[in-house]
């Protein structure tokens, strides 16, 4: 019998766009997401308190990469064009406002990238703990963070895996951590820096001064936990101004990163847990989802300055849907990963260009 919640890893980050296909392609091209997990057109009836109560549908498809990582959930608004922001963001805005991509190698990443004819920003530099990374911005003014991370489930073509963590800007990180450090459990400090960093000097705002603090977690367990691997978030606090919330005057899916996803295990002690912290769900599928072929219960909280985060408790996914054949995920050990074999079956669902 669980007595705690399980964080299995990072399932995805949700990105808006205003055309789904069309960036979902650039994505496999780029950082090798061609994973279909699951692909659905519904309507977003739970998410009233992120879209001003009101109901919109939506297209969404969660398309991850066998190499490791979280993925990606490619969101577009049906009932209208989705807006960007209204101000320009910097980092340090509050929200999600760069994603983190897991590589082996980051230079012959970059130099992939270049020849692409890719919008890196900058060049190759040295984080604040010395490793490699560099920054690039997709065709919607997305910013990515390219990551040395040897970690990997299984090599593949692309130069990058998938989602290794993400860049959050808060207005004060030391409430922010009552969040990503107490309950999303990244309770290891990798550095806690203030200034002027060299290394943000090419993002938007990164030539002001900022306390940065790199957060990291204990080895994750849990069915897909060795697909998702480690993971690290990143809070910064801009000392020289005060932020704007990156979703200020706009709804939840317009376009932008739009949630951080955790897969879990055990969301009734989460439940508990949230509320007794003073972060309650703001949403709470309760009777469970069905995202077209998967099946599971979802909930978000929202961190300190509002920006939310999912979780994910899945219960069935497709293996080959045609043929009915499932991935059961409920009632298994909550803490026991997947057979390597089950996790490859995912593999069955790439998408060929």
């Amino acid at each position: 019998m669980m007595t705690k919640k399980n964080i299995c890893g990072i399932q995805q980050i949700g990105v808006g766009v205003k055309n789904a296909k069309e960036a979902w392609k650039w994505y496999r091209q780029a950082f090798g997401m061609d994973i279909n997990v699951f692909e659905d057109t519904a309507v977003a009836k739970l998410m009233l308190p992120y879209t001003n109560g009101k109901v919109y549908k939506r297209y969404a498809a969660l398309a991850m990469n066998m190499e490791g990582g979280g993925g990606f959930e490619i969101w577009q608004h049906s009932d209208f064009e989705p807006r960007p922001p209204v101000f320009k963001v910097q980092l340090g805005d509050c929200g999600v406002f760069i994603c983190k991509m897991k590589c082996r190698d980051v230079k012959k990443a970059f130099d992939k990238h270049q020849e692409m004819g890719l919008d890196i920003l900058g060049l190759i530099s040295n984080d604040p703990q010395g490793k490699l990374h560099y920054y690039l911005r997709d065709p919607y003014n997305n910013i990515f963070e390219i990551v040395e991370d040897k970690n990997h489930y299984k090599k593949q073509k692309s130069v990058t895996g998938g989602v290794a963590g993400a860049v959050i800007g808060v207005s004060d990180i030391e409430e922010a951590k009552k969040v990503y450090c107490d309950i999303l459990e990244y309770s290891e400090v990798v550095y806690d820096k203030s200034g002027s960093f060299d290394d943000l000097a090419p993002i938007p705002g990164g030539k002001e001064k900022y306390r940065r603090v790199l957060l990291k977690h204990q080895p994750r367990t849990g069915p897909f936990s060795k697909l998702l691997g480690p993971t690290q978030i990143e809070l910064v606090q801009a000392l020289e101004r005060t932020p704007r919330k990156i979703y200020e005057n706009r709804i939840w899916g317009e376009l932008g990163y739009i949630h951080l996803c955790f897969d879990i295990m055990g969301m009734d002690l989460l439940k508990e847990e949230v509320k007794r912290k003073g972060f309650p769900f703001t949403v709470d599928s309760s009777d469970g989802f069905d995202m077209g072929v998967a099946a599971g219960q979802f909930s978000y909280i929202s961190d300190p300055d509002g920006t939310p985060i999912e979780f994910v408790e899945t219960h069935k996914l497709p293996i080959i849907e045609k043929l009915g054949w499932y991935m059961k995920l409920k009632g298994r050990d909550p803490k026991k990963s997947l057979p390597n074999w089950m996790i490859n079956t995912l593999s069955f669902n790439r998408v060929k260009e």
